[in-house]
């Protein structure tokens, strides 16, 4: 039997028959739910841990423990994406906790220098300016309110549309695009001190 695709739905909206089936253990219907919100999660842990290994580990953990725990999941007219971020910072959260006696910094795989490509030397530079970059966005991000950051990470990072966006938070459209706005507008501030 197909199920239907998840859709967000209004805050007054009944629960859909995709997630009640999936809350009542139905494992296609929670392969909906992964479906749709994978790029979410991975998107926001990515964001955070700056590592891709660890992000799809972490990923895969978050969606583990929903489905562990999906029958304790309370439909509240809200997407279901506020819920595995939720569970998203927490597991963040646990790996900080467990990451400070230890930090590492992934090398990426040299070349055969016998071998036609780029060099050594080059890949390394560029290695070296994307972390510099992911750094100075985790910088900038910092300089947010914990809404504004969430709501970045939704709309820019997550790629959530401004109504997923405000269903994922539980606000209003309006208050989302308040809140990207005023978001932006300090992000070129922090920016522009950045570079100063």
């Amino acid at each position: 039997m197909s199920l239907p695709t998840p859709t967000r739905t209004a805050p007054d909206a009944p629960e859909p028959e995709w997630l009640a089936r999936a809350r009542n253990g139905d494992r296609e219907a929670f392969g909906l739910l992964y479906r749709e919100h994978y790029r979410l999660v991975y998107g926001y842990l990515l964001s955070r841990t700056r590592d891709r290994h660890l992000a799809e580990d972490l990923t895969q953990e978050v969606f583990t423990r929903a489905l562990r725990n999906i029958g304790g999941f309370a439909w509240r007219g809200t997407d279901p994406a506020a819920w595995l971020t939720t569970i998203a910072r927490n597991l963040h959260l646990d790996e900080l906790g467990r990451s400070r006696t230890r930090r590492e910094t992934l090398v990426p795989e040299f070349g055969d220098p016998e071998q036609p490509g780029p060099g050594t030397e080059s890949l390394v530079l560029r290695e070296l300016d994307v972390i510099e970059a992911g750094e100075t966005v985790q910088r900038a991000l910092c300089a947010l309110a914990p809404s504004q950051r969430h709501c970045v990470e939704l709309r820019f990072i997550g790629g959530l549309s401004i109504e997923q966006t405000a269903t994922a938070m539980g606000r209003t459209v309006g208050a989302v695009k308040a809140l990207t706005h005023r978001a932006m507008c300090k992000l070129r501030w922090a920016a522009g001190a950045m570079a100063a």
